[in-house]
C-alpha cells in the first residue's frame, strides 16, 4: 500500500474564520507571544474591521504581514530601512480585503518589495511562526496586529527593492537583530527572530 500523505490542515474559506484558524495553530514561544496570540484572537474571532481601509490609522487596529526573508546557506535576514517608519524592519505589508489568505499578502510584497517570488521557509511553509501586537510611533499612531513568515533567497537573489518603500536593505545575523536598539526597530523583533531560530533549530 502506497504511504499515507500527512494530513491537509483544515483551511476555513472565511477569511476571519481562517485567521483564527492560523492563529490557534501557533505555539507561543513565551507569555508576551500567548497574551498577543489571545489578544489576536479576540480581536479576528469578535467581528472587528480586519483591514485598513484608510492611510495610516483606519480602522484603529489592522492585520499586517511580516515576511522574514532567510539565506538558506548562512541562516542570515534581510531587514529593510524603511522610509515610513524610519525603522529597520522585515519587508512585509497591510493585508487587504482581496488577499482572503495573508499568505497572499507575502506572495504580492514580495513581488512588489523585492522583485522575487515568495520561496516558504521550512518547515514554517506558508503558515506564519510568530504574532505579535504593537502601537506604531509617529503621527497616525495605531495598533498592528502582525503575522510573521518566512521565506527563503540568497543574497544574489535579490538584486533590487522598491526604492519609495526602502531607504535601502541589509543582511544581519539572527544574534545582530537581536542586538538591534528597540527604537529602531519594531519592538517584536528580537522575540520573533528568537523563535524562528528556534524553530529551525540554529
Amino acid at each position: 500500500m502506497p504511504p499515507e500523505s500527512p494530513p491537509v490542515p483544515y483551511e476555513p474559506a472565511d477569511p476571519r474564520a481562517r485567521l483564527v484558524a492560523l492563529l490557534d495553530r501557533l505555539r507561543p514561544a513565551d507569555g508576551t507571544e500567548a497574551a498577543h496570540r489571545r489578544y489576536a484572537r479576540e480581536w479576528a474571532a469578535g467581528g472587528a474591521p480586519l483591514y485598513r481601509v484608510r492611510k495610516p490609522d483606519v480602522p484603529a487596529v489592522h492585520l499586517v504581514a511580516y515576511f522574514t526573508v532567510v539565506d538558506p546557506r548562512t541562516g542570515r535576514l534581510l531587514l529593510t530601512d524603511h522610509r515610513g517608519a524610519g525603522l529597520r524592519l522585515p519587508p512585509g505589508g497591510h493585508v487587504e480585503p482581496a488577499d482572503r489568505d495573508p499568505w497572499a499578502t507575502v506572495a504580492r510584497e514580495c513581488r512588489e518589495e523585492l522583485f522575487v517570488e515568495a520561496a516558504p521557509l521550512e518547515p514554517t511553509g506558508r503558515t506564519p511562526f510568530f504574532v505579535s501586537v504593537a502601537r506604531t510611533r509617529g503621527a497616525g499612531s495605531h495598533t498592528d496586529v502582525s503575522l510573521w513568515y518566512a521565506v527563503q533567497a540568497r543574497p544574489e537573489e535579490i538584486t533590487r527593492y522598491d526604492t519609495r518603500e526602502f531607504a535601502g536593505i541589509g543582511w544581519v545575523t539572527p544574534g545582530e537583530a537581536r542586538a538591534l536598539p528597540p527604537a529602531t526597530t519594531d519592538p517584536n523583533l528580537g522575540r520573533a527572530v528568537r523563535g524562528l531560530t528556534t524553530l529551525l533549530g540554529a
